[in-house]
Protein backbone atom coordinates (compact mmCIF):
# COMPACT_ATOMS: atom_id res chain seq x y z
CA UNK A 1 0.00 0.00 0.00
CA UNK A 2 1.29 3.51 -0.59
CA UNK A 3 1.21 5.63 2.40
CA UNK A 4 2.56 9.28 3.92
CA UNK A 5 4.27 9.61 7.37
CA UNK A 6 2.77 13.21 8.68
CA UNK A 7 3.14 14.25 12.19
CA UNK A 8 -0.29 15.80 14.31
CA UNK A 9 0.71 19.24 13.56
CA UNK A 10 0.87 18.75 9.88
CA UNK A 11 -2.63 16.80 9.75
CA UNK A 12 -4.41 20.22 12.14
CA UNK A 13 -2.63 22.50 9.10
CA UNK A 14 -4.68 20.52 6.40
CA UNK A 15 -7.67 21.98 4.55
CA UNK A 16 -9.81 20.98 1.98
CA UNK A 17 -10.17 23.25 -1.22
CA UNK A 18 -11.60 23.35 -4.91
CA UNK A 19 -10.02 23.23 -8.09
CA UNK A 20 -11.59 23.34 -11.03
CA UNK A 21 -8.72 22.00 -12.87
CA UNK A 22 -9.06 18.53 -11.08
CA UNK A 23 -12.70 18.41 -11.40
CA UNK A 24 -11.63 18.88 -14.88
CA UNK A 25 -9.34 16.04 -15.32
CA UNK A 26 -11.64 13.53 -13.62
CA UNK A 27 -13.94 14.50 -16.16
CA UNK A 28 -11.53 13.20 -18.72
CA UNK A 29 -11.04 10.00 -16.72
CA UNK A 30 -14.91 9.85 -16.85
CA UNK A 31 -15.04 10.12 -20.47
CA UNK A 32 -12.20 7.72 -21.30
CA UNK A 33 -13.38 5.24 -18.92
CA UNK A 34 -16.84 5.76 -21.14
CA UNK A 35 -19.10 4.75 -18.34
CA UNK A 36 -20.89 6.06 -15.24
CA UNK A 37 -21.86 5.02 -11.70
CA UNK A 38 -25.16 6.78 -11.41
CA UNK A 39 -28.26 8.50 -13.85
CA UNK A 40 -26.56 11.75 -13.43
CA UNK A 41 -22.85 10.79 -15.65
CA UNK A 42 -24.72 8.94 -18.07
CA UNK A 43 -26.77 11.22 -18.15
CA UNK A 44 -23.28 13.32 -18.87
CA UNK A 45 -21.71 10.64 -20.98
CA UNK A 46 -24.11 10.65 -23.29
CA UNK A 47 -24.16 14.54 -24.11
CA UNK A 48 -20.69 14.93 -24.96
CA UNK A 49 -18.83 11.55 -25.12
CA UNK A 50 -19.65 11.38 -29.07
CA UNK A 51 -17.55 14.61 -28.88
CA UNK A 52 -14.69 13.62 -27.36
CA UNK A 53 -14.33 10.63 -29.27
CA UNK A 54 -14.68 12.37 -32.56
CA UNK A 55 -11.63 14.55 -30.90
CA UNK A 56 -9.24 11.47 -30.28
CA UNK A 57 -10.72 9.67 -33.49
CA UNK A 58 -9.49 13.30 -35.55
CA UNK A 59 -5.97 13.44 -33.50
CA UNK A 60 -3.98 9.81 -32.68
CA UNK A 61 -1.38 11.29 -31.26
CA UNK A 62 -3.28 13.14 -28.42
CA UNK A 63 -5.42 9.80 -28.41
CA UNK A 64 -1.98 7.83 -27.65
CA UNK A 65 -1.09 10.63 -25.15
CA UNK A 66 -4.38 10.18 -22.89
CA UNK A 67 -3.77 6.54 -22.81
CA UNK A 68 -0.32 6.56 -21.84
CA UNK A 69 -0.90 9.41 -19.57
CA UNK A 70 -3.79 7.14 -17.84
CA UNK A 71 -1.56 4.97 -17.03
CA UNK A 72 -2.48 1.20 -15.54
CA UNK A 73 -1.34 2.17 -11.75
CA UNK A 74 0.07 5.45 -12.34
CA UNK A 75 -0.58 8.67 -13.87
CA UNK A 76 1.92 10.52 -15.93
CA UNK A 77 2.21 13.66 -12.75
CA UNK A 78 2.46 16.48 -15.29
CA UNK A 79 -1.66 16.13 -15.91
CA UNK A 80 -2.07 16.08 -12.59
CA UNK A 81 0.04 19.58 -10.63
CA UNK A 82 -0.75 20.03 -7.10
CA UNK A 83 -3.89 22.15 -6.54
CA UNK A 84 -3.36 25.78 -4.69
CA UNK A 85 -5.72 27.44 -3.22
CA UNK A 86 -7.89 30.06 -5.06
CA UNK A 87 -5.82 29.14 -7.95
CA UNK A 88 -8.25 29.41 -11.03
CA UNK A 89 -8.34 27.20 -14.14
CA UNK A 90 -6.20 29.18 -16.58
CA UNK A 91 -3.35 29.33 -14.15
CA UNK A 92 -3.57 25.74 -13.42
CA UNK A 93 -3.86 24.81 -17.07
CA UNK A 94 -0.97 26.86 -17.57
CA UNK A 95 1.55 24.79 -15.05
CA UNK A 96 0.47 22.03 -17.16
CA UNK A 97 1.33 23.83 -20.57
CA UNK A 98 4.41 25.19 -19.12
CA UNK A 99 5.85 21.37 -18.18
CA UNK A 100 9.38 20.54 -19.86
CA UNK A 101 9.16 18.16 -22.68
CA UNK A 102 11.70 16.23 -21.10
CA UNK A 103 10.11 16.11 -18.08
CA UNK A 104 6.38 14.88 -19.75
CA UNK A 105 8.59 12.55 -21.44
CA UNK A 106 9.92 11.02 -18.37
CA UNK A 107 6.48 11.09 -16.50
CA UNK A 108 4.69 9.02 -19.23
CA UNK A 109 7.63 6.32 -18.82
CA UNK A 110 6.37 5.96 -15.31
CA UNK A 111 2.73 5.82 -16.01
CA UNK A 112 3.58 2.93 -18.90
CA UNK A 113 6.22 1.20 -16.79
CA UNK A 114 7.94 1.27 -19.46
CA UNK A 115 9.47 2.62 -23.29
CA UNK A 116 8.16 5.40 -24.57
CA UNK A 117 6.17 4.70 -27.79
CA UNK A 118 7.93 6.60 -30.99
CA UNK A 119 4.42 8.43 -31.73
CA UNK A 120 5.39 10.26 -28.39
CA UNK A 121 8.65 10.57 -28.73
CA UNK A 122 8.23 14.54 -29.38
CA UNK A 123 8.18 18.22 -27.60
CA UNK A 124 4.71 19.33 -28.06
CA UNK A 125 3.22 16.96 -25.20
CA UNK A 126 2.49 19.86 -22.60
CA UNK A 127 0.61 21.96 -25.19
CA UNK A 128 -1.30 18.80 -26.60
CA UNK A 129 -2.33 17.69 -22.77
CA UNK A 130 -3.37 21.59 -22.10
CA UNK A 131 -5.82 21.95 -24.89
CA UNK A 132 -7.02 18.70 -24.48
CA UNK A 133 -7.68 19.78 -20.93
CA UNK A 134 -8.58 23.20 -22.04
CA UNK A 135 -11.31 21.48 -23.75
CA UNK A 136 -12.72 19.19 -21.56
CA UNK A 137 -13.03 22.08 -19.49
CA UNK A 138 -15.08 24.32 -22.07
CA UNK A 139 -17.06 21.86 -23.54
CA UNK A 140 -17.95 19.29 -20.68
CA UNK A 141 -17.10 20.95 -17.44
CA UNK A 142 -17.61 24.73 -17.46
CA UNK A 143 -22.00 24.52 -18.47
CA UNK A 144 -22.34 22.83 -15.45
CA UNK A 145 -19.46 24.18 -12.69
CA UNK A 146 -21.98 26.38 -10.95
CA UNK A 147 -23.64 23.42 -9.80
CA UNK A 148 -21.15 21.52 -9.10
CA UNK A 149 -19.25 24.14 -7.25
CA UNK A 150 -21.91 24.36 -5.22
CA UNK A 151 -21.72 19.97 -4.81
CA UNK A 152 -18.14 20.28 -4.08
CA UNK A 153 -18.69 23.04 -1.26
CA UNK A 154 -21.43 21.42 0.48
CA UNK A 155 -19.08 18.43 0.74
CA UNK A 156 -16.46 20.39 1.95
CA UNK A 157 -19.20 21.36 4.92
CA UNK A 158 -20.07 18.07 5.79
CA UNK A 159 -16.60 16.98 5.86
CA UNK A 160 -15.60 19.54 8.46
CA UNK A 161 -18.35 18.38 9.91
CA UNK A 162 -17.20 15.44 10.35
CA UNK A 163 -14.30 16.29 11.45
CA UNK A 164 -16.06 18.53 14.13
CA UNK A 165 -17.76 15.16 14.99
CA UNK A 166 -15.46 12.48 14.76
CA UNK A 167 -11.75 13.89 14.00
CA UNK A 168 -9.62 13.64 10.92
CA UNK A 169 -8.99 9.61 11.11
CA UNK A 170 -13.31 9.44 10.70
CA UNK A 171 -12.59 11.50 8.05
CA UNK A 172 -9.34 9.96 6.19
CA UNK A 173 -11.19 6.88 6.06
CA UNK A 174 -14.10 7.78 4.57
CA UNK A 175 -12.21 9.72 1.86
CA UNK A 176 -12.26 6.31 -0.58
CA UNK A 177 -13.34 4.05 0.86
CA UNK A 178 -10.88 0.75 0.97
CA UNK A 179 -8.25 3.24 -0.58
CA UNK A 180 -7.66 5.88 2.19
CA UNK A 181 -7.41 4.99 6.23
CA UNK A 182 -5.59 6.12 9.17
CA UNK A 183 -3.09 3.26 10.14
CA UNK A 184 -2.30 4.94 12.83
CA UNK A 185 1.49 5.69 14.20
CA UNK A 186 1.11 9.16 12.09
CA UNK A 187 0.83 7.06 9.02
CA UNK A 188 -1.73 7.90 6.31
CA UNK A 189 -2.63 5.28 3.93
CA UNK A 190 -3.30 7.07 0.41
CA UNK A 191 -3.60 4.22 -1.75
CA UNK A 192 -3.40 0.30 -2.30
CA UNK A 193 -0.53 0.21 -4.54
CA UNK A 194 2.45 -0.43 -3.36
CA UNK A 195 4.85 2.38 -3.76
CA UNK A 196 7.71 3.57 -1.18
CA UNK A 197 6.13 5.36 1.75
CA UNK A 198 6.84 9.61 2.28
CA UNK A 199 7.76 11.76 4.79
CA UNK A 200 5.60 14.95 4.57
CA UNK A 201 5.81 16.18 7.98
CA UNK A 202 5.72 20.13 7.79
CA UNK A 203 4.03 20.25 4.30
CA UNK A 204 1.06 21.77 3.46
CA UNK A 205 -1.31 18.50 3.23
CA UNK A 206 -4.78 19.11 0.82
CA UNK A 207 -7.59 17.42 0.35
CA UNK A 208 -9.65 17.94 -3.14
CA UNK A 209 -13.17 17.01 -3.94
CA UNK A 210 -14.39 16.09 -7.39
CA UNK A 211 -18.02 15.14 -8.71
CA UNK A 212 -16.58 12.25 -10.77
CA UNK A 213 -17.52 8.99 -8.88
CA UNK A 214 -14.81 5.98 -8.62
CA UNK A 215 -11.81 8.57 -9.34
CA UNK A 216 -9.28 9.68 -6.92
CA UNK A 217 -5.37 10.44 -7.36
CA UNK A 218 -2.47 11.95 -5.37
CA UNK A 219 -0.64 14.65 -6.43
CA UNK A 220 2.50 16.53 -4.92
CA UNK A 221 5.17 19.19 -5.03
CA UNK A 222 8.23 17.24 -3.41
CA UNK A 223 8.49 18.89 0.32
CA UNK A 224 6.63 21.70 -0.14
CA UNK A 225 3.03 20.22 -1.03
CA UNK A 226 0.56 17.03 -1.20
CA UNK A 227 -3.07 16.50 -1.86
CA UNK A 228 -5.17 13.96 -2.18
CA UNK A 229 -8.19 14.28 -4.52
CA UNK A 230 -11.79 11.84 -3.70
CA UNK A 231 -14.80 11.52 -4.70
CA UNK A 232 -17.13 13.97 -3.45
CA UNK A 233 -20.22 12.35 -1.20
CA UNK A 234 -22.02 10.30 -3.45
CA UNK A 235 -25.48 11.22 -2.41
CA UNK A 236 -24.43 14.83 -3.66
CA UNK A 237 -22.75 13.60 -6.90
CA UNK A 238 -25.73 13.57 -9.24
CA UNK A 239 -26.06 16.48 -11.47
CA UNK A 240 -29.88 18.18 -11.09
CA UNK A 241 -32.19 18.49 -8.37
CA UNK A 242 -32.98 15.51 -5.60
CA UNK A 243 -36.42 13.72 -6.57
CA UNK A 244 -39.27 15.55 -5.16
CA UNK A 245 -42.33 13.68 -5.24
CA UNK A 246 -45.02 15.84 -6.98
CA UNK A 247 -47.48 15.31 -4.34
CA UNK A 248 -44.99 16.61 -2.00
CA UNK A 249 -44.65 19.56 -3.76
CA UNK A 250 -47.59 20.45 -4.52
CA UNK A 251 -48.27 20.20 -0.50
CA UNK A 252 -45.12 22.26 0.46
CA UNK A 253 -44.20 24.04 -2.34
CA UNK A 254 -41.41 22.66 -4.97
CA UNK A 255 -38.38 24.36 -2.90
CA UNK A 256 -39.28 23.49 0.65
CA UNK A 257 -40.20 20.27 -0.62
CA UNK A 258 -36.36 19.34 -1.53
CA UNK A 259 -35.26 20.95 1.69
CA UNK A 260 -37.04 18.12 3.41
CA UNK A 261 -36.14 15.51 0.99
CA UNK A 262 -32.38 16.43 1.67
CA UNK A 263 -32.40 16.09 5.48
CA UNK A 264 -32.66 12.43 5.41
CA UNK A 265 -29.15 12.77 6.88
CA UNK A 266 -28.12 15.74 9.30
CA UNK A 267 -27.01 18.98 7.25
CA UNK A 268 -26.60 22.17 8.56
CA UNK A 269 -27.91 25.21 6.44
CA UNK A 270 -24.53 26.26 5.05
CA UNK A 271 -24.55 22.78 3.66
CA UNK A 272 -28.33 23.12 2.11
CA UNK A 273 -27.76 26.48 0.70
CA UNK A 274 -24.79 25.13 -1.32
CA UNK A 275 -26.50 21.95 -2.64
CA UNK A 276 -30.14 23.50 -3.01
CA UNK A 277 -28.55 26.82 -4.33
CA UNK A 278 -31.64 28.55 -2.59
CA UNK A 279 -30.51 31.64 -0.64
CA UNK A 280 -29.56 31.60 3.23
CA UNK A 281 -32.09 33.54 4.02
CA UNK A 282 -34.73 31.07 1.83
CA UNK A 283 -33.40 27.95 3.26
CA UNK A 284 -33.59 29.27 7.01
CA UNK A 285 -37.97 30.42 6.46
CA UNK A 286 -38.51 26.81 4.87
CA UNK A 287 -36.51 25.25 8.21
CA UNK A 288 -38.82 27.41 10.18
CA UNK A 289 -42.13 26.12 8.82
CA UNK A 290 -40.55 22.62 8.80
CA UNK A 291 -39.79 22.71 12.16
CA UNK A 292 -43.02 24.36 13.41
CA UNK A 293 -44.69 21.34 11.67
CA UNK A 294 -42.78 18.63 13.02
CA UNK A 295 -41.33 17.74 10.26
CA UNK A 296 -37.59 18.58 11.24
CA UNK A 297 -35.75 18.83 13.94
CA UNK A 298 -32.38 19.87 15.51
CA UNK A 299 -30.10 16.87 15.07
CA UNK A 300 -26.90 18.15 16.72
CA UNK A 301 -23.85 20.38 16.58
CA UNK A 302 -20.99 20.12 14.59
CA UNK A 303 -18.48 23.10 15.66
CA UNK A 304 -20.30 26.24 15.40
CA UNK A 305 -23.20 24.63 12.83
CA UNK A 306 -26.74 23.42 13.79
CA UNK A 307 -27.50 20.41 12.50
CA UNK A 308 -31.30 19.35 10.97
CA UNK A 309 -32.61 16.77 9.86
CA UNK A 310 -36.19 14.79 9.54
CA UNK A 311 -38.26 13.64 12.14
CA UNK A 312 -40.45 10.58 12.01
CA UNK A 313 -43.50 12.39 10.37
CA UNK A 314 -41.29 14.02 7.96
CA UNK A 315 -40.04 10.37 6.80
CA UNK A 316 -43.70 9.12 6.82
CA UNK A 317 -44.52 12.29 4.56
CA UNK A 318 -41.89 11.51 2.26
CA UNK A 319 -42.30 8.25 1.98
CA UNK A 320 -45.99 8.77 1.32
CA UNK A 321 -45.43 11.03 -1.33
CA UNK A 322 -42.88 8.38 -3.40
CA UNK A 323 -45.74 6.06 -2.83
CA UNK A 324 -48.19 7.95 -4.46
CA UNK A 325 -46.10 8.83 -7.59
CA UNK A 326 -45.80 5.31 -8.30
CA UNK A 327 -48.54 4.03 -10.92
CA UNK A 328 -51.06 1.37 -9.53
CA UNK A 329 -50.78 -1.81 -11.80
CA UNK A 330 -53.99 -1.74 -14.30
CA UNK A 331 -56.63 -4.40 -13.45
CA UNK A 332 -57.21 -7.06 -15.87
CA UNK A 333 -59.71 -7.30 -18.19
CA UNK A 334 -62.96 -8.54 -17.66
CA UNK A 335 -63.33 -10.89 -20.30
CA UNK A 336 -67.29 -11.58 -21.09
CA UNK A 337 -68.83 -15.03 -21.64
CA UNK A 338 -71.43 -15.73 -23.73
Amino acid sequence: MGWWQLNADTLARSRFVLSPLAETFASLKLLHAGSGTHPGEREWLRAHLPGYRALLHADPVTARLVGAGLGRNWIADFLTPTPRAGEGFADEVARVRGTEPAAARDHLRLSLAGPLPAVLDRDDLPERAAALLEWVWEETVRPYWERRRRVLEADVVARTAQVSRGGWVSVLDSLRPGGTRWLGENRFQVNLHEYPPREISGAELLFVPVTPQRVGWVAWEEGERYAVVYPCTGVLAGDGDPAVPSGLGALLGPARAVVLVLLASPMSTTQLTAVTGQGLGSVGRHLKVLREAGLVERGGRAGRSVLYVRTAAGQVLVEAGKVARTPSPRPEPVTRRS
